[in-house]
């Protein structure tokens, strides 16, 4: 995946001790995504605007707010998750890599 025309944040977004790392760009029609790496562990994100989740190298499972039902998505394929909500991502080994982009 490869975005053109984009303005870049440097500053990575650091979260869980440094084992989920991001980096945001904007992109020429004013619209925001953010990339980056999960390391092998468990963690809960919480969302303000709706989210997909494209997973674009690994293996993870999901496991959104509200719901009991784990799915396991890979390299190729993506989640969505509502406005004001939220989910718990696994990351068994490896490192697991994304492109999150924010929806209407």
């Amino acid at each position: 995946m490869e975005f053109s025309n984009v303005t870049a944040q440097a500053k990575a977004n650091i979260y869980f001790d440094g084992k989920v790392v991001s980096h945001g760009v904007t992109l020429a029609d004013g619209s925001t995504k953010t990339f980056g790496l999960i390391y092998t562990g468990e963690y809960h994100f919480g969302t303000k605007q709706a989210e997909r989740m494209e997973i674009t190298d690994g293996t993870c499972s999901v496991v959104l707010d509200g719901a009991t039902a784990l799915a396991i998505y890979s390299a190729g394929q993506h989640f969505d998750v509502p406005a004001d909500s939220g989910f718990t991502i696994t990351v068994a080994d490896n490192i697991c890599q994304y492109v999150c982009s924010y929806l209407d």
